[in-house]
Order: structure tokens, then C-alpha cells, then sequence
């Protein structure tokens, strides 16, 4: 082993890390209640944000989006809803102008952002619109297109060199085909043969000679003769294989086509950027043998990547371990059978091994498993280990999750061939210049987004002061100085529901200035298309019992649980407590500002001068001392630069009058004091903005609501002739497990008769995940 190889394999492994340390990966897992809705229903869901070098919940991001999209790729609903300690939940109704049909619902960070969305959290729902007359089949004409690929293992070809060929064929839904394919010369002699194993994916071993070519005819399963290209032969180049040589053992053969066949290669392994393997060998006759230990690898996926001697990357494929212990979620409830409005008690139990109990974080939902059900979304555990990591679609990943049988571990390693997983380029990792990311992590709160552009040039202004607000209580203003761009950045807190804000400059000293602000949610298009969508005409009478059930509960679903109102944590202004505080109904009601300003507002001096009002303070630190320049002025929370506006404001629409009695700097800003007004309802009470302030209706982070179901606790209640046609019985997204592992959550059965289906899904403070599905019935009770 050469020393240069040393070094080359030590600045690899340096540069890697510094790489990793700003490339942090952030996964999110979305469980929903169920995945068939009509319009009218509410979807609920829990989010996990995990670290995807380990698997435990993050405290990195404080907001996520979710969108809920269709096969034009358009977002038909979109919100925004809080994180806290790497979890968060939330709800969204179906509006009545969604069509029938398939539909993605992703969720990412503004950290996310920076990466491909092939990595954001994807999962089908379908949706009906039973007021709207919709085809129960519209795809079904259409011809199912299919795309078949080639990918050699290590990622190349190389002439007299025998490769394993790894394939994927699937159709535009996503899902794995059967075929019949030859591999055949320049001559059409039938050189192999294959088809696929499982979910249309499968390999075959080939080894390219010189001085022929090639091609792969693929016969489907309606007759049909495709041809395709065979990957490009290379003259030069390594190939290498990777195979379990025992239960413990991995074995890695690079091969080696050079004109340097005697010189080193290296091996560099790390699973999500971390567990991090590497080992420099000899080319012995063009070959070199690494014998790996599981234990020093990673558990998940893990990138094998060959460097040369030159210390450049030359082939790379993944592999996959298995992790080592299952988290064995379990939920019982206390009989098997159930009649309607009757109380079921369910203990859930959690551990990682046979013996060993572990506190978690859980999420559960109850619903009606009524035959237009679709299939139940991917459980957190294979998402997380297994198709977070893979591109495109990863066809019933469940399926991998099976231990102990060496067919399965067969596919999954095909899959691993075919699927490969992409994070990063190797050039970002070894860039001169050190890799920059355009959206920040969101771990204080919201950002918004605009520019500041010169009305008069129309070019992009550097070095503005901008402030954003909105009427509200407790009042809340935000600064930011454009950069040399023109760009803005404001980072709110505790900014929830729907609200129209303000953004605007100093117009006192600026007043050419126009803004842009910018959509907060990604315009990346979806890792995967969607699958056709379907409805069984004989289902139609569930569909209709459904609706009216929906209609129902929804009409007798009590108003507090429609109405939200976010509770501030905090009541104090962005200013903190006032120095001095006025409420105008304890005086005497004067009918002009100025009167009201003069007469109780000890604080605040009023100066006319040129015909325009001014206001001075009198500095609280110094108070023999009287600023000479106007405190910030605050209508609602609003920034009033004109004091002769504030002046010719109603006094009778004013509830009380804050003060600030010092200097308060908010970003570059220095402001000699500050004077609060707040009206009745918060609503700025019909007064009239500058023409030049931007005012925009902007959603902040939803407001949770709470899921209603009612308590048949006492008799009264029991025979109440209130109809409760719930299909979803029970949604809890945050139970805490004790130290046991156990937890014990309890509901009530609706009117509706049938089988109820129970998804949990949760995760381990040290990563583990896991989830359990099973069922009870519900029967009639009999009067």
C-alpha cells in the first residue's frame, strides 16, 4: 500500500465529513388516517422528522409543508403546520372542488428544499367527488406505456469483463411487469436469456467480448417484441461485485481493466453520511478482494464507493443490512367484538427485542374498513430504512422487510442494483469552493421570502430596511435589510392561520421601492407519478352511505371543534413589557388624537412643526432627556411612518396606547422609543394604509384542531337520538409509551356497524421504528 494512496484515502475520508456536517440529511415519515376520502372529509396526520443518519427525531426544522397534488402535478391544497422536538400534526379538509381521483400527498422541509425532491415524503390517497359526475375509470383506454433499464453492477461495463446486469421494468403506474427478454450479437444469436424475479426487477450475468455488438429484445405479456441498447461498453474501467460471503461477512472483487492494472484501489462505505468504513488494497492481476465485517458497517442502506490511486470515484453500488433488532409494536383492545356506542379500552405495548422494553412516540388511527378502501400507505419502518433512500417508486416495500429467506435477500439486493440512491456527487464533496445552500433551516420559525426592486429602474435594491406585519394581537414586527441581491428574508414566530400582512420600507426616508414576495412551497415535480385511478361501479351504494355519513357528521359536529383560534403562548408585544400602559376607557373619551396624546400620555410629547406633527419621548434611562427624533409608531402592530395619519385617526376606535420610553434597536435599525395603539378587534378599525405598503393575504402555519368523538359515558348520552355515522372512530397522533413501553388509550364505537381496521405507526427515542395493524368488528346493539 502506497503512502500517496494513504494520504489520497485520508483526504477523501476529511473532505467527506466536512460534507456530511453541512449536509445533514432530514427525512419525513407522514402517517394519515387512512387513504381513501370523499370531499367534505378531514384528513389527519402525523409527521416524524427524523435524522437519516440515525433515525431519531430531530429538532432541526420548526415548520413542514404538505401538499396534496395531482397527476398535472398542480397542488389542489397545500399548508403549512408546526414541528416540535422532530414531530408535528395537523389536519386538512377536502374542499368540494377536488375532482375524483388519485392524488400525492408530499411533505418536506424548507431544509429539504435544497435537495432533490426525489427525497421528499410521498403517499397516494384517492379522493371521490360523489356531487360532481365523474368516469370510474378514466385512464382505462389508455394505452400502458412501460420503461424498461439496464444498470450495470458498480455502474459500468468493461470489455472481456463479466458483470452482473441488474433490470427494472415497470408501467406508468408504477408498478412491475412480466417479461420474456434475450440478450443477442450483431448475428442474432440468443447469447441469454432472462426475465424478472419479482416487481418486474431482476439481473443476469453477461460478459461483453470484442468485436461484437449488441442488443435486448423484451417480449411482454400481450406478444409484444421491443428492442433495446445494452449499456455502453467500456475498453476501460472497474467493475466490481458484492456478495455475502457469510451471515457476518460481506465480499467486495474489484476488477480492474487498466493501463495500470498493478496500482491500489480504495474502498469507502458509510451508511446516510455516517458509519463510515474505508480500506486500501493492491490490483493483484488486475484484482483486489474486500472482505467486510457487518458490524463495522452501517444499518440500512449503505454506499460502497471503489476510488483509483488517483483518489477519483470509478464505480459505487449500494448494499443493504438488515438492522439487527425489530421494533415489535403491538395493540390489543378487550374483546373481539363490539356493538355500537360502546367503550373500547386499548393497551399498546412496545419493545425492540423480546425482552427489552423502550419509551416511544406513537400515532394510532381507527377507521371503518369499508369495501372502497384502498391499500393501507407504506408503514414507517420500510419508508425509513428501505424507499426514503431510493429513487422513483419502490413497489410493496413491505415485502423486503422479511427476514430469514434468501430469495427475498436476492431481490432486495437486485433492488439495491436497480434503485440507486443519490444524495450527493461526489463533485460537491470535493469542490475547492465549499457547497452553499439557498433555504436555511427553518428552527426558529417561518421564513418568508421576497425582493426589493427600484420602481424607477426596475433593478434589484441592496441595503434596504423592510419591516413586516400583521394586524394582530399581540403585535408582532419583523425587520430585514435586503442583501446585494435585493433579496429578504424575514423569520417569523408564532405566525399561524390566515392573516394579510404588510411589508413596506421606511417610507418617512424611502419611498421608490416595490416588493416580490416568493411561494414558500417547492416547485419540484414528484418523485413518481401516479398510478391510474379506479372505482368499482358496484361499490356505488357505499359511496352513497359514505357521503350521507360525511354530510351528517359534519353538520352535527359541534362549533367549537370548527372553529380554531390560536392562543398566543406570550401576550407581551415584540417590544416586551411597556413602560407605560393606557387603557382610553378608564379616562375621559376626547374626540381627536391629539387631545388624547396631550392630555394622558405622560411619555410622549407632541411637537407641530412645518404643519406636520411629531412625536418625542422622553428617555426613561435619562429622563431629563427628550429624543429629538420620532419613536416608531405602531398602529395593530402596523408601522405608521406618517404621524399626521396617526393624528387624524379616531380615538374612539383606539382600546389602549403602549409605551416603549427607550432606544430599541430592531435589526439595523435604532428607533428612539416606541408608541403602541391597538384597537378593539386588532383589525386596524377602517384605517387607511400608504398606497405604498404592500398588503397581501398570507397562511402562516395551520392552527391544530381538535378530532371530535363523542362519550357514551351515561345513559342520557347512550339513547341520545344525535346520528354519529363516524367512519374514522379514533385519531390519536402523540401517545408517549412509559418506560414499560405501554400505553392505554380509550374511545367509543359510532353507529355504524362492520369491521374497524387499527393502524399504529411510531418510533423509538434511539431510532427504532415499527407498526402494527389489525382489526375488531362493531355489530348492532340491540334495543
Amino acid at each position: 500500500m502506497g503512502k500517496g494512496q494513504d494520504n489520497n484515502l485520508s483526504e477523501i475520508e476529511k473532505k467527506f465529513q466536512l460534507f456530511s456536517q453541512k449536509a445533514i440529511q432530514e427525512k419525513l415519515y407522514l402517517h394519515l388516517d387512512r387513504s381513501f376520502y370523499v370531499v367534505g372529509e378531514t384528513i389527519w396526520f402525523k409527521a416524524y422528522d427524523v435524522n437519516g443518519a440515525s433515525n431519531q427525531l430531530m429538532d432541526l426544522s420548526k415548520i413542514a409543508y404538505l401538499e396534496v397534488m395531482d397527476k398535472e402535478q398542480n397542488a389542489v391544497i397545500q399548508t403549512k403546520f408546526s414541528l416540535s422536538g422532530g414531530k408535528g400534526n395537523g389536519s386538512l379538509i377536502i374542499p368540494s372542488s377536488v375532482v375524483s381521483g388519485n392524488y400525492k400527498v408530499r411533505c418536506y422541509t424548507n431544509w429539504m428544499k435544497n435537495f432533490s425532491s426525489d427525497y421528499f415524503f410521498e403517499t397516494t390517497i384517492s379522493v371521490v367527488n360523489p356531487f360532481v359526475k365523474f368516469d370510474p375509470n378514466p385512464d382505462e383506454k389508455q394505452e400502458i406505456a412501460y420503461d424498461i433499464q439496464f444498470f450495470p453492477e458498480g455502474g459500468q461495463l468493461v470489455r472481456n469483463v463479466e458483470s452482473k446486469i441488474g433490470f427494472r421494468a415497470v408501467a406508468s403506474d408504477g408498478k412491475g411487469i412480466n417479461f420474456n427478454g434475450v440478450l443477442v450479437n450483431q448475428n442474432n444469436d440468443t447469447l441469454v436469456r432472462f426475465s424478472p424475479r419479482k416487481f418486474g426487477i431482476g439481473n443476469f450475468m453477461f460478459k461483453p467480448v470484442a468485436g461484437n455488438e449488441y442488443r435486448i429484445l423484451i417480449k411482454d405479456s400481450k406478444g409484444k417484441i421491443n428492442a433495446y441498447k445494452l449499456p455502453e461498453v467500456q475498453e476501460q474501467g472497474y467493475i466490481m461485485q458484492v456478495k455475502d460471503s457469510t451471515a457476518n461477512l460481506v465480499k467486495v472483487i474489484v476488477t480492474a481493466q487498466t493501463e495500470n492494472s498493478e496500482s491500489n484501489v480504495s474502498l469507502f462505505v458509510h451508511a446516510h453520511q455516517a458509519n463510515i468504513y474505508s480500506e486500501t488494497k493492491p490490483l493483484t492481476s488486475g484484482k483486489a478482494v474486500f472482505v467486510l465485517e457487518k458490524n463495522k458497517i452501517g444499518e440500512g442502506i449503505n454506499q460502497i464507493t471503489i476510488f483509483n490511486a488517483s483518489g477519483k470515484p470509478v464505480s459505487e453500488r449500494l448494499y443493504f443490512k438488515r438492522p439487527a433488532k425489530d421494533f415489535i409494536v403491538d395493540g390489543k383492545v378487550s374483546k373481539q367484538e363490539y356493538n355500537t356506542r360502546d367503550k373500547v379500552i386499548m393497551d399498546l405495548t412496545t419493545n425492540s427485542d423480546a425482552t427489552i422494553a423502550e419509551m416511544s412516540n406513537l400515532s394510532v388511527s381507527v377507521f371503518l374498513a369499508d369495501s372502497i378502501q384502498n391499500d393501507d400507505q407504506e408503514n414507517i419502518s420500510s419508508y425509513l430504512y428501505l424507499s426514503s433512500d431510493l429513487k422513483g417508486n419502490v413497489e410493496s416495500p413491505e415485502y423486503y422487510a422479511q427476514r430469514n429467506s434468501n430469495e427475498i435477500d436476492s431481490d432486495l439486493d437486485n433492488l439495491m442494483i436497480t434503485q440507486g440512491w443519490r444524495r450527493f456527487k461526489w463533485d460537491d464533496v470535493f469542490s475547492k469552493t465549499p457547497v452553499t445552500y439557498a433555504n436555511l433551516p427553518e428552527f426558529d420559525g417561518h421564513f418568508i421570502y421576497g425582493k426589493v426592486f427600484n420602481t424607477i429602474s426596475n433593478e434589484p435594491a441592496s441595503g434596504i430596511n423592510t419591516y413586516l406585519a400583521a394586524p394582530d394581537f399581540p403585535a408582532r414586527l419583523y425587520f430585514s435589510q435586503s442583501d446585494a441581491t435585493g433579496a429578504i428574508r424575514f423569520e417569523v414566530k408564532e405566525f399561524f392561520g390566515p392573516k394579510e400582512i404588510t411589508i413596506q420600507t421606511n417610507l418617512s426616508l424611502d419611498s421608490t421601492y416595490r416588493f416580490e414576495m416568493a411561494n414558500p412551497f417547492s416547485k419540484q415535480p414528484l418523485k413518481v407519478g401516479l398510478k391510474s385511478f379506479f372505482f368499482d361501479k358496484k361499490l356505488e351504494n357505499q359511496l352513497l352511505r359514505r357521503t350521507v355519513n360525511m354530510q351528517t357528521g359534519n353538520s352535527f359536529l359541534p362549533k367549537i371543534y370548527k372553529e380554531n383560534k390560536y392562543v398566543f403562548s406570550d401576550s407581551i408585544a415584540f417590544f416586551g413589557a411597556p413602560d407605560e400602559k393606557y387603557f382610553l376607557d378608564d379616562f375621559t373619551r376626547f374626540p381627536t388624537m391629539e387631545e388624547v396624546m396631550r392630555e394622558y400620555v405622560r411619555g410622549v410629547m407632541v411637537r407641530r412643526r412645518q404643519k406636520e406633527f411629531h412625536f418625542r419621548m422622553v428617555d426613561k434611562l435619562f429622563p431629563q432627556t427628550i429624543f429629538n427624533t420620532d419613536p416608531l409608531i405602531l398602529l395593530d402592530g402596523i408601522p405608521v411612518f406618517n404621524t399626521d395619519k396617526i393624528m387624524a385617526f379616531d380615538p374612539l376606535k383606539v382600546k389602549k396606547i403602549e409605551l416603549m420610553n427607550a432606544h430599541y434597536y430592531l435589526g439595523w435599525g435604532d428607533f428612539t422609543g416606541i408608541v403602541s395603539l391597538s384597537t378593539y378587534r386588532g383589525d386596524l378599525a377602517g384605517f387607511e394604509m400608504d398606497p405604498r405598503v404592500l398588503v397581501l393575504p398570507y397562511e402562516g402555519a395551520q392552527i391544530k384542531r381538535e378530532f371530535y368523538e363523542p362519550k357514551y359515558d351515561t345513559q342520557v348520552k347512550l339513547q341520545s337520538r344525535v346520528p354519529d355515522f363516524r367512519n374514522l372512530l379514533h385519531w390519536a397522533p402523540d401517545i408517549d409509551t412509559d418506560v414499560q413501553g405501554k400505553a392505554q388509550l380509550s374511545f367509543y364505537t359510532s353507529d355504524q356497524p362492520g369491521r374497524y381496521r387499527v393502524i399504529i405507526q411510531g418510533i423509538t427515542k434511539t431510532g427504532l421504528a415499527g407498526s402494527k395493524t389489525f382489526s375488531f368488528e362493531v355489530t348492532r346493539r340491540s334495543l
